[in-house]
């Protein structure tokens, strides 16, 4: 038998896995923080009300009822407040406020537990309702702005700042603005990566997902990434989130003061800065105006109060035809860098794009890490009204099937290394060989006539010393 000690491949039929991007709202971030951490953090009023404003409906009615209350409630008090048919959500909001720290369990005499309030909880947020407390130090009085800055410019300039980081995670020519440290918060967060052959960040599949977020979606994980990263600039985790909740209850339009702010204070305000949430004219201002994407940064997506730009609601521009071919009816950049991600683009008019999906334009978007599904989704959520008409495939059959088909093509084949052995001097040797790599689970291919087996790389030291001692003992 010999070991030719060649590299060999195996065909196998398998599709390739990729994680999903994983997005936290604010209670998801909070029950993962240390129990410290949260007592730290309740310690300031604004957070209190923050994490009370977004917790669900009954789970603020059992906060409410026990404010007031001095000593632990009956646990079957708690559940007879609510009917029986509601007795799972009952459960869950349970759950929600013990893993938020809100309250606690308590004995109560006669061996029976009961709910109370966390103390620096309940104290805190009687604060915010009643009134009291310290004021925050940023809305210390300021003179009267000179070059004060309205809502529509906020709005403008904070959608310019944050396009910024789109334009660069989808490559376009328009990446002027950020900087090396958001670029690093984008390769932390898994939404880019670095290219294997020339080391230049380019997308992967969790960003791409990112991309069809909402912005308050896309601002609050982003944020959430850099806060992950805080403590490595030797900020203060509870500092900078304090700091975070105070900006979602400032008023938009209003400018505040930067006087008695700590340095990691100031530093972070400049990421902010930088990220769009706030404007500050020069950096030694001593004033700021906080944007909407600061506002609206704590609130839950489900909150249709919340205020939002014109550019985050839904307008279809997209035609897609059954010869492939995609028109844009936009004249935005960073909508014109997304669909070349998927797209080979053909013309270009001041308010018409015309690109066309082909299969070399598909697989560099499945190199990426970018799903069909992923971009099927997209071209169904940016459909223009006039392809909505039919619900049921605002789409062509044959463009959706296609590119599936394409995915299918290039997920076929999954590359194994392994060693090829062949040449085996009888049919016995080879059997006996086959047998013991099959058995231990090491055969990735085997070819009875030819008498060639091809063994996992990684067992072919076991495989060797296993022949060694057949070889000796036959």
């Amino acid at each position: 038998m010999a070991d030719n000690g060649s590299s060999s491949t195996s065909a196998v039929l398998s599709l390739n896995k990729f994680s999903n991007l994983e997005c936290k709202n604010l209670h998801d971030y909070l029950r993962t923080r240390p129990q410290n951490i949260l007592e730290k953090l309740y310690n300031h009023p604004t957070i209190c009300l923050a994490v009370y404003r977004e917790l669900p409906e009954l789970a603020r009615q059992y906060v409410i009822r026990i404010l007031f209350v001095e000593q632990p409630v009956p646990q079957a008090v708690v559940a007879s407040w609510g009917s029986q048919a509601f007795s799972k959500e009952h459960v869950y909001v349970s759950k929600v406020l013990s893993e938020l720290s809100v309250w606690q369990e308590a004995s109560i005499p006669g061996g029976l537990l009961g709910w109370i309030l966390s103390p620096t909880f309940k104290k805190n947020l009687k604060i915010t309702l009643l009134g009291g407390g310290k004021p925050w130090s940023m809305s210390s009085a300021l003179d009267t702005d000179n070059k004060a800055r309205d809502v529509a410019f906020l709005d403008s300039y904070s959608l310019e700042r944050w396009e910024c980081v789109l334009h660069y995670m989808v490559g376009s020519q328009q990446q002027e603005g950020i900087s090396a440290d958001a670029v690093r918060i984008l390769l932390h967060a898994g939404l880019m990566k670095r290219d294997e052959e020339d080391g230049s960040p380019v997308i992967t599949r969790q960003g791409f997902q990112f991309l069809l977020l909402d912005r308050h979606a896309q601002v609050w994980h982003f944020i959430l990434q850099y806060l992950d990263t805080v403590e490595q600039r030797g900020l203060d985790l509870v500092e900078c989130l304090t700091f975070l909740f105070q900006l979602s209850f400032s008023t938009l339009g209003k400018d505040y003061s930067t006087e008695g702010m700590s340095q990691g204070l100031l530093v972070f305000l400049q990421h902010l800065r930088e990220f769009g949430l706030v404007y500050q004219r020069k950096r030694k201002a001593g004033r700021f105006y906080p944007t909407r994407l600061a506002i609206n940064i704590t609130s839950s997506a489900a909150n249709k109060s919340a205020p939002v730009l014109d550019d985050d609601t839904h307008k279809g521009y997209i035609v897609v035809e059954t010869n492939y071919r995609v028109y844009a009816y936009t004249d935005s950049n960073l909508q014109v860098a997304l669909i070349s991600l998927f797209t080979e683009l053909m013309y270009r008019f001041p308010n018409l794009v015309v690109g066309v999906i082909t299969r070399e334009s598909v697989r560099q978007a499945l190199r990426g890490g970018i799903t069909a599904d992923q971009i099927i989704g997209y071209l169904k959520q940016h459909a223009h009204e006039q392809m909505l008409q039919d619900s049921r495939n605002p789409l062509p059959p044959t463009v959706v099937d296609q590119i599936k088909l394409w995915e299918l093509e290039r997920n076929r084949l999954t590359y194994q290394e392994g060693v090829l052995y062949s040449q085996f001097l009888s049919q016995a040797d080879y059997n006996v060989l086959k047998e013991y790599a099959q058995t231990n689970g090491h055969l990735i291919w085997s070819h009875k006539e030819k008498r060639t087996l091809v063994i996992n790389k990684c067992a072919h030291d076991d495989v060797k010393k296993f022949w060694k001692r057949y070889s000796k003992g036959s």
